[in-house]
């Protein structure tokens, strides 16, 4: 599974693309992909791009991606695709090569990492583990094993040990590397077999190992032996790595270990365990060599690794994105970081950056890349890869190259200023790339004193350079026009005005100006000195302007548009009038000159050979003229065969001899000393097109690349085109053109590129090539296709005796001749070295076929292997694979001991190597050990479904030996190992030891122990019971109890949900199989400190100060401390009248006081008081506000004084930044130095007006004006003073201040702008955005007031920016810029989980943005997850978690959480979900249901329910009689069961509950009779005397038998010739039937033997629901773990669904039994029957057959669902699903099955899945499983194996196709009415798997069904393994069988009662049908026979 993720950059083109266009990866870390060859792939392209980019798959080698018919296909959408495919159509450029994907927009073009795509191929392999030794008391190692050939895919899963699944704990422990550990090695370890699970990581494919076993011996004094160690390798930061060392020796050695020889570090990272050292989040300075050494008193030995920790690579390129202008430099560096030893690459758009005359590459690691003079085609998408070992990062840049023309964006006013006073001049401009600024004076560069002239320049962020001229004491030279001029690679600006120094005017020197005719020309009058009243031009006397191209401007310049050189020409005179009828004048003469003018001319077309002459004449233009020619922008060099003759005004070309070399473009130059103009052509010579190789015939390969030669040249270069023509026809105008598609491609020099040759390209060719010169050329070929050779059949399985002669038949084609070479697993068959094999080979030449045979003679059990035939010719190879198993007889069962008590025990086997044959049958012998075997006892004909059985009537205190036998349709196994049996247990004795207390947090204790001695034990210790009680004041004195599991001598438990700081005593008791021993002495411990719960009380603030406050509170309640009180912590902020607030402060205290000084003046606070403890601060106060008092303001923030009149000014300022108070009103100031009057007036203002206007002032009068601020407390500082003199005439200035601006979203904001000048200034609002300035435009939501004032309603956050206010009048302008900050509702915070507990939730989260006001808190939301209620609290802003308190155990919760601030509440965060701990009851299997069972009372054992983790809240049970109703009582405590019948079976039902929810277990128990003893299981009416009925019963299995033997034979024949028929070809029979399946499971009752006892379960509620169509039945069986037959799967079955369905069922329980009280067993099975309507709520009935004492009966249960379950735990039925542990599936019935469904017509287009079951080895027992999808496939994944489907489901067509809605089919149940009897002790199963198929035509049909029992009466040995065999026949008949009514269609049941039983086709019955007709069907059975107990569940 490929996890996606994306990255996006914006990519800017220009300035409308900015945001629009973009690229992007997803997944850029992918670079290996490994797929099942069965399965394939399908990879989306991992970069993209917005808007849609075009996507592309490219081969590392650059080669781009074809399709390939049925094996590779990319997309539309850019996934590339690779079909499964067979190992003959691999191919390594498309299955194992490497790929990378590019998308391309406007943007650019960028690649992605190099993918390695591998394909992984079906592989026969095997796993094995060995045997191995181990001392007693050391450790033990077993390794799984794993070919090296698939050791990369396959991966160790679990670990069994004798088929239980090994859970780690206690003395087991797995490695990360997939061994076994098993420490503190015991005896009874090596009476255990160990096996390995692995599964294949990408077929999903399991294998099972061997079993091996230990070797356990006693200690004996040896040197260490290290049995498993680690290597040298290389890990990734941050990952974790396990260093395995273990040792074996005695004394036991001692492990050590060092890090570059000294000793580890004390790290909590590092982790010393029994499997070796593991350390985890590893850093860089892990990395170093490291030492185990491993020692005891007989030596030592070491091991020596070295580590090596690596940084994965990460690259970053900067810039990101980058526009700038063409010309400029860019330069790119890419950052890496991770591990050395790293190459890196550039590209662009996906191609490679080589070095050139612009790019460069430098850098250690090439990591910085420049481009010089940047050009336009520079432009794209720039890429640094960095590779390290197969490792790959990378990181990409968009540049844009554009024109960078500067331009001016600040510029200086004209102005007039006195000798002395200084003056600045300012000049910004912007261009890319960053101009330069230079100043003139009337031309002439601004002269640098340094004394008082001085200029600067630097460069903004924004990319804006800026330059002044300062000029600190100015003289009248200083005035003039100031040119500030801006210049790049691109271009250059100007601007100018003209700064007049008053003084005596006069007029600088002037030079002669030179212009160039048909351009502009501006002279300058270089007048300085002020005031003067007007300049004027003359030429030859006359006033300028006398022409409209003569324009003469207010600043004395004059511009002459358009030079012409007659009129022009000559001596100009500037006139200054200084004074009335005073001039002063100065003359400049102007000069022109004439550029060239070239005559247009041309190339005339030409070809090669010709002569060429070509003229450049220039018609006018000043002399001297300078003429020369350049072709393709370089000189002509004399040897180019071209000449060259040039004159006064005139140049020509001549080439005598036109040739291919002379093909470009020409260049004729002339420049004189005006300018220099040129003229570009073309010259174009052209060549007929040629064959330079010629097409010839070839031959293709199948599969591979091909290419058809052809090769033209000429001039233009000709177009080639090839043609196609089928073979055998050839003639031209047959000839169609080749289709180009990804496959077919024509190459560069013409030639045709065949990717992957198919048959149908065989045929003719033609290449054709033309240029439109001279006539076409073309040329023909014959291609022609080559075969290789390939396996076109081969039987994928196949079965074979031990003994018999076998053959395996593989047929091949391809181009002869074809050799055909047979393999055994990976070695070559040789008959001449083997004659056990022969090899026959037949070619059939009129298919161009090959049939080979091998011959086995005969097969041997190693036989049970693939084979492989292998087909080659001189093309290719191809291989089938066929595995083949060989039977045998069993061998014998491995026998142990389950329980013993007095007088029984009860036995379990394990089948091992079943002969690859199902097992049949089994036979139990027992003896006293000291007797013979003649004087044996035994049972026989055990059901193979059993793997337990029970025997009774044994004698205490005695030994016995016990074997076993095994039986399959080969033979009969040899006996089994003998065992031996002794004793049960007792309750404990003693109670634990050593109990020590220990808190571990506030509100947990940990308490710890050791077991009893060893002596008191009385039997393996199970687990523990653990007191608590509080002994504080007010406690009950009652004790808690908790139970645990033992896990070995040392135990450790924490109690949780304490009381906080609480004193707690605690007891500890021990529990086995028997009961509850003494509880230890009461130890007390008291719980740590937390934090307080509760605030001080009473908390006070009073302001004394304008910057102190006192604070003062009470202690909180002593209750709420939880701790000792440690001292109180102060928090306080400032909140400003904007609404923000300040930065949190806190002071610590231990006294109750406290005085807070250096507060802000007149601000309002917010304080809060908490108390702390050791364990941390408490619980905060609710905010406390306080205000500090009145202060001195301080100064005004800012003054402007500007002139308004000629005797007034306008004075504007701004409050203060600190006002200290309420502003009452401002002073201002206003003195006039210069006037001798020093003193200076004061003026008032409102202090809500923020200007004041001074009247009565003088003209052209210097004044100084500031001013201050007055509040309650007095007059504050002043402000700064500022100089001002009142004029007539002013130049536009602001009053208003601009400064940044913060509201808060949806406000009206108004932005002043008032300003005065005369004339009056106009005013001007832009808004910035990226570079230029835009206008505001004005709406109903923006609009300028009179006064200038900018005014925006309902604000949002698009508006935030800066705004330019510009007033602007003839004399000048003035700006200010105001920052406008929109405040919004904070972003949703990132909630997590952090930790849970069983009452609690933790919670973490990082907010968001603030939306530019301080967060002041959060809101945080929760309900239980299945309500809408939810509660809020209220957080504070500090907090990054929280714990969500009091919760309900076990219940699932949603959160979610909001931040607030000054704006209001931000967006919720996304709702999360958590569950507390916990979970519901469930009953213990280990506990018996009673403790006491007598005539008339029963005593329930409440204390076996187990609590989940949460209280049980309530118990209630319900009870009754067989056939009466419900009795109900509630109970908390163990509980009687009064008033009951004796000698009476009862059925009991508990459900315990707490709060995450409910816990069932059912039993049922019967009451003692007067005298004490024990009664019988309750017997069915069908065992009643009727000699008649019971002589039918058993003469009809020997009939079914003789029946079944004839008709097996016949129809096996007739199933493989069909299948052969249908594999080569052939029509099917077109019949159409619905397939489903029959199973009848028939338990047999005889009563001689009395070695075992069946024990089945009758139903506990019968309740019908006729109106449900969505039926299931489960069926429990406690001895399924082997040799099931085929069974109902029903786990993916939903409701809305309709299939049918056939599987095997796994385990659902691995919990051992205790005793025989209605406990499930701890191997039951479940099989599961479904059938099943669309929108139809579902009820399963559920049967258990539970193995238990003589005394107990059966229960059914049924219950409303609408899932299958496989348990009532969940999670466990999760967890067995997954389990190897599976039944195996009787292999003959249910393959004949899945082929006869594969015939049908009707299921043509139905959808098979097989599951497969298969034995590893010949010691081997369990099974595992796989899936494959393919219906045609039933080849295993397992070799050696034997083959055998566990499950297929055959899903029907979709309704629209098929309607399958009239006739569905429904389960039909038939059960006893009455009480069941349990008669006899020994048992039989035996079943029978029926398959109906109903025509689609027909309505309805009869299926024949027959049931086998055996008699209620004695019956001999030979009838009950004569019935066992006919079962095995009539079900491979019954499933064999076509059409409804097959011999033997008359049913089998006691009796002969058949008719209700045998007839399901037709019938409609729901299976929950009312009782009344259910059970009535089935009275009529028991009526009619007296058979033993049956119960049959057929699926219609």
């Amino acid at each position: 599974t490929l996890l996606f993720s994306a990255v996006f950059f914006d990519c800017p083109l220009n300035s409308e693309d900015v945001v629009s266009t973009r690229l992007y990866f997803v997944n850029a870390s992918l670079q290996r992909v490994t797929f099942s060859s069965s399965v394939g792939v399908s990879l989306p392209c991992p970069a993209g791009g917005a808007p849609h980019a075009v996507l592309r798959w490219y081969l590392a080698a650059g080669d781009d991606i074809y399709d390939v018919p049925h094996i590779r296909h990319v997309h539309a959408n850019g996934t590339l695709q690779l079909y499964p495919f067979s190992p003959s159509a691999y191919n390594s450029i498309i299955h194992d090569n490497e790929y990378f994907c590019t998308a391309e927009n406007q943007a650019g073009k960028i690649r992605s990492p190099s993918i390695h795509i591998k394909a992984v191929f079906r592989e026969p392999y095997t796993v094995r583990v060995a045997d191995q030794r181990s001392m007693r008391g050391n450790v033990a190692v077993f390794k799984c094993l794993i070919p090296s050939a698939v050791q990369e895919y396959v991966s160790v899963v679990s670990w069994e040990k004798d088929t239980v699944s090994i859970v780690p704990g206690n003395r087991f422990f797995l490695t990360s590397f997939g061994a076994l550990y098993i420490s503190e090695v015991q005896k009874e370890d090596a009476l255990s077999t160990y096996r390995c699970i692995t599964k294949h990581k990408y077929s999903g494919e399991t294998r099972q190992s061997n079993g091996a076993r230990l070797s356990v011996m006693d200690p004996t004094e040896s040197t260490p032996s290290v049995l498993d160690s680690f290597q040298s390798g290389e890990v990734q930061v941050g990952h974790s790595v396990e260093l395995p060392c273990i040792a074996s020796g005695y004394p036991n050695p001692t492990i050590r270990w060092l890090k570059d020889g000294r000793p580890l570090p004390a790290d909590s990272r590092w982790t010393r365990r029994i499997t070796g050292l593991t350390i985890s989040d590893l850093r860089l300075e892990d990395s170093g060599n490291y030492i185990c050494e491993v020692t005891n008193s007989f030596g030592s030995k070491e091991v020596t690794g070295h580590l090596n920790v690596i940084e994965p690579l990460r690259v970053t390129l900067s810039p990101k994105n980058l526009k700038t202008g063409i010309s400029s430099t860019v330069i790119l560096s890419c950052a890496v970081q991770g591990s050395p030893h790293f190459t890196v690459s550039w590209y662009r758009n996906t191609e490679p950056v080589l070095p050139d005359q612009h790019f460069s590459i430098q850098g250690a690691h090439n990591e910085t890349l420049f481009i010089s003079a940047a050009q336009k085609r520079h432009s794209g998408a720039y890429q640094c890869f960095a590779t390290r070992k197969g490792q790959t990062a990378q990181d990409f840049s968009i540049i844009l190259l554009e024109d960078g023309t500067p331009r001016i964006v600040a510029s200086f006013s004209e102005r007039v200023v006195v000798p002395g006073e200084p003056f600045s001049l300012m000049c910004a401009a912007k261009g890319a790339p960053p101009p330069t600024i230079t100043w003139t004076l009337d031309d002439e560069p601004v002269a640098r004193d340094l004394s008082r002239v001085r200029a600067s320049q630097y460069t903004l962020s924004d990319g804006s350079t800026v330059s002044h001229v300062n000029v600190s004491s100015p003289q009248i030279r200083d005035g003039g026009v100031y040119r500030c001029a801006a210049r790049n690679s691109a271009g250059s600006a100007e601007y100018q005005a003209r700064i007049n120094v008053r003084g005596p005017p006069r007029i600088r020197p002037m030079k002669n100006i030179t212009a160039v005719a048909g351009r502009n020309t501006f002279i300058n009058c270089r007048v300085i000195g002020y005031p003067y009243y007007s300049i004027n031009w003359y030429k030859e006397g006359l006033l300028l302007p006398d022409n409209h191209r003569q324009v003469v401007y207010e600043n004395g310049t004059l511009k002459l548009s358009d030079v012409q050189k007659g009129m022009d020409e000559g001596a100009y005179v500037c006139s200054v009038l200084i004074q009335p009828q005073l001039f002063i004048t100065q003359t400049v003469y102007v000069t022109v000159k004439v550029p060239p003018l070239i005559q247009p001319f041309d190339f005339p077309p030409t070809s090669i050979g010709k002569l060429m002459y070509i003229a450049c004449v220039v018609s006018s233009g000043d002399m001297p003229i300078r003429i020369t020619w350049r072709k393709d922008g370089q000189e002509i060099v004399p040897s180019s065969g071209i000449t060259i003759d040039t004159k006064e005004f005139m140049s020509s070309l001549q080439i005598s001899k036109v040739s291919l070399k002379h093909n470009g473009n020409y260049t004729c130059i002339a420049s004189n000393d005006a300018a220099t103009v040129s003229t570009e052509r073309q010259l174009t010579v052209t060549v007929p097109p040629r064959f330079v190789v010629q097409p010839n015939n070839q031959d293709g390969i199948y599969g591979k690349a091909g290419i058809l030669n052809c090769s033209v040249d000429g001039y233009p270069p000709p177009k080639v085109m090839w043609k196609h023509a089928k073979a055998g026809i050839g003639n031209p105008q047959q000839y169609h053109p080749v289709p180009l598609t990804g496959r077919i491609q024509i190459m560069s020099n013409g030639s045709l590129l065949i990717r992957h040759v198919l048959e149908e390209d065989r045929g003719f060719y033609l290449c054709q090539a033309s240029n439109g010169v001279g006539s076409d050329i073309s040329k023909s070929m014959v291609l022609t296709v080559k075969i290789p050779a390939m396996i076109t059949s081969h039987p994928n399985t196949t079965m074979a005796k031990k003994g018999h002669v076998k053959e395996l038949n593989c047929t091949a084609r391809g181009e002869w001749p074809i050799i055909i070479r047979w393999e055994r697993g990976d070695t070559v068959i040789d008959p001449d070295r083997n004659p056990r094999y022969s090899i026959t080979t037949s070619p059939n030449e009129k298919t161009d076929e090959v049939l080979s045979t091998l011959k086995l003679k005969p097969a041997e059990r190693e036989d049970s292997v693939f084979f492989s035939c292998h087909a080659i010719n001189s093309y290719g190879e191809g291989r089938g694979l066929i595995q083949l198993t060989v039977q045998e007889p069993p061998d014998p069962p491995e026998l142990e001991v389950r329980e013993v008590k007095d007088r029984s025990m009860n036995l379990r086997w394990t089948q091992r190597f079943d002969g690859n044959s199902v097992i049949t049958s089994y036979d139990i012998e027992y003896k006293n050990k000291t007797d013979s075997w003649e004087l044996k006892h035994a049972t026989r004909n055990i059901s193979p479904t059993n793997n337990q059985a029970n025997i009774v009537d044994l004698h205490p205190a005695s030994v016995y030996s016990i074997r076993m036998y095994s039986y399959n349709a080969i033979g009969k196994s040899e006996a089994s190992k003998e065992l031996t049996i002794s004793t049960e247990e007792a309750q404990p004795d003693g109670p634990p030891m050593d109990v020590i207390l220990q808190p571990v947090t506030s509100q947990s204790i940990r308490v710890t122990w050791k077991a009893p001695r060893k002596e008191l034990q009385n039997g393996v210790i199970r687990g523990y019971q653990i007191g608590y009680r509080e002994n504080g004041p007010g406690s009950n004195g009652q004790y808690s109890i908790v139970e645990m599991k033992a896990t070995g001598d040392s135990e450790v438990y924490t109690l949780d949900n304490l009381k906080k700081f609480a004193q707690y005593g605690v007891v500890v008791q021990a529990f086995n199989r028997a009961g509850t021993g003494p509880s230890s002495s009461e130890i007390n411990a008291t719980t740590l400190e937390d934090v307080p719960s509760q605030p001080p009380q009473n908390v006070r603030a009073i302001s004394v100060t304008s910057d102190e406050a006192v604070i003062t509170w009470a202690e909180p309640p002593r209750m709420t401390l939880h701790g000792v009180l440690k001292g109180y912590r102060v928090v306080f902020w400032a909140v400003f009248p904007d609404g923000e607030w300040g930065e949190m402060q806190n002071i610590t205290t231990t006294k109750e006081q406290v005085e807070l000084r250096g507060l802000e003046k007149f601000t309002n606070y917010s304080i809060q008081v908490l108390a702390y403890t050791q364990a941390g601060d408490g619980v905060r106060s609710n905010v406390l506000y306080i205000q500090t008092r009145e202060d001195y303001p301080g100064p005004p923030a800012g003054i402007k004084a500007v002139p308004s009149s000629a005797s007034s000014v306008v004075v504007s300022w701004l409050p203060p930044h600190k006002p200290n108070g309420i502003i009452r009103k401002y002073t201002i100031y206003c003195s006039s130095p210069g006037s001798g009057q020093p003193v200076s007036h004061e003026y008032e203002a409102n202090p809500e007006l923020l200007f004041y206007r001074i009247t009565h002032l003088n003209h052209r009068q210097q004044y100084l004006i500031w001013a201050a601020a007055v509040t309650t407390a007095g007059r504050g500082n002043f402000s700064e003073k500022v100089t001002v003199e009142p004029a007539a005439k002013a130049p536009a200035k602001i009053l208003s201040f601009g400064g940044t601006v913060t509201t808060p979203w949806m406000k009206e904001v108004r932005l002043p702008c008032g300003s005065v000048g005369e004339p009056t200034p106009t005013i001007k609002w832009t808004k910035d955005s990226e570079d230029t300035a835009i206008p505001v435009s004005l709406d109903g939501q923006r609009l300028i007031l009179a006064n200038g004032t900018l005014v925006l309603r309902s604000v949002k956050a698009e508006d935030s920016g800066y705004y330019t206010c510009t007033a602007t009048n003839t004399l000048g302008f003035d700006t200010i810029i105001v920052n406008l900050l929109v405040q919004v509702p904070p972003d949703q915070p990132r909630l997590t989980v952090s930790t849970t507990s069983t009452s609690s939730i933790t919670l973490a989260w990082i907010p968001g943005d603030n939306g530019g006001s301080s967060i002041r808190g959060f809101v945080l939301q929760y309900s239980v997850d299945n309500t809408e209620e939810w509660k809020d609290v209220f957080i504070s802003s500090s907090e990054r978690s929280f714990k969500l308190d009091n919760l309900r155990c076990g219940t699932w919760y949603k959160v979610k959480l909001a931040a607030k601030n000054s704006v209001g509440a931000g967006r919720i965060s996304e709702i999360i979900e958590a569950k507390t701990h916990g979970r519901e009851p469930q009953f213990n299997k280990d506990q018996p249901v009673f403790t006491h069972i007598n005539s008339s009372h029963a005593r329930l054992n409440l204390q076996g329910w187990a609590s989940g983790g949460c209280p049980i809240s309530a118990v209630t049970l319900e009870f009754r009689p067989k056939g009466e109703s419900l009795v109900r009582t509630n109970a908390t405590t163990d509980v009687f069961l009064a008033e009951l019948r004796e000698a009476t079976w009862y059925e009991l039902k508990m459900k315990a509950c707490n709060s995450a929810g409910c816990g069932n277990q059912s039993s049922q128990f019967a009451t003692l009779d007067y005298d004490g003893s024990t009664i019988p299981p309750i017997k069915s009416p069908l065992e009643k005397n009727d000699d008649v009925k019971k002589l039918f019963s058993i003469g009809c299995p020997v009939i079914l038998v003789t029946l079944g033997v004839a008709l097996l034979f016949i129809i096996r024949k007739k199933r493989k010739e069909k299948r052969l028929k249908r594999l080569r070809g052939e029509s099917r029979s077109k019949r159409n039937f619905y397939l489903c399946f029959s199973v009848i499971f028939i338990p047999s009752l005889s009563g001689e033997d009395k070695a075992t006892i069946p024990v089945t379960d009758t139903e506990f509620n019968q309740t019908g629901n006729p109106q449900s169509f969505c039926t299931g039945v489960s069926v429990h069986h406690p001895a399924l773990i082997q040799n099931t037959g085929p069974l109902i799967d029903m786990s993916d079955i939903r409701p809305g669904t309709s299939k049918c369905s056939l599987s095997s069922l796994y385990p659902v329980s691995r919990k051992s039994v205790k005793s025989a009280h209605s406990i499930r067993n701890r191997y039951s099975s479940q099989w599961t029957l479904t059938k099943c309507q669309a929108s139809t709520p579902a009820r399963t009935l559920t049967s258990d057959w539970r193995t238990v004492g003589s005394q107990h009966g059966i229960t059914v249960t049924e219950s409303d669902s609408y899932s299958a379950s496989l348990s009532q735990d969940t999670d466990k039925g999760r967890n067995s699903m997954v389990s190897t542990e599976s039944a195996s599936s009787t292999y003959e019935e249910l393959a004949r099955a899945y082929e006869h469904a594969k015939l049908e017509e009707h299921l043509q287009h139905a959808k098979f899945e097989i599951t497969e079951c298969f034995i590893s080895d010949s010691s081997s027992d369990q099974m595992t499983t796989g899936t494959n999808d393919n219906a045609d496939s039933m080849t295993s994944m397992s070799t050696p194996s034997e083959p055998g489907i566990c499950r297929f489901t055959a899903s029907p067509p979709k309704p629209q196709d098929y309607d399958r809605g009239k006739n569905v089919a429904v389960p039909i149940p038939h059960r006893a009415k009455s009480e069941w009897l349990l008669q006899s002790i020994n048992f039989s199963y035996y079943f029978l798997l029926n398959i109906l198929r109903a025509s689609a035509t027909s309505s309805s049909s009869t299926l024949p069904q027959r049931t086998l029992t055996m008699p209620g009466s004695s019956a001999s040995v030979a009838q009950s393994a004569a019935a066992a065999a006919a079962a095995t026949a009539a079900a491979a008949g019954a499933s064999s069988s076509s059409g409804g009514g097959a011999a033997g269609a008359t049913g089998g049941t006691p009796g002969g009662a058949s008719s209700s039983s045998s007839k399901m086709g037709g019938s409609r019955d729901s299976l929950l049908e009312s009782s009344s007709s259910g059970l009535g069907r089935l009275q009529k059975q028991r009526d009619g026979g007296a058979g033993a107990y049956s119960k049959s569940y057929t699926l219609v």
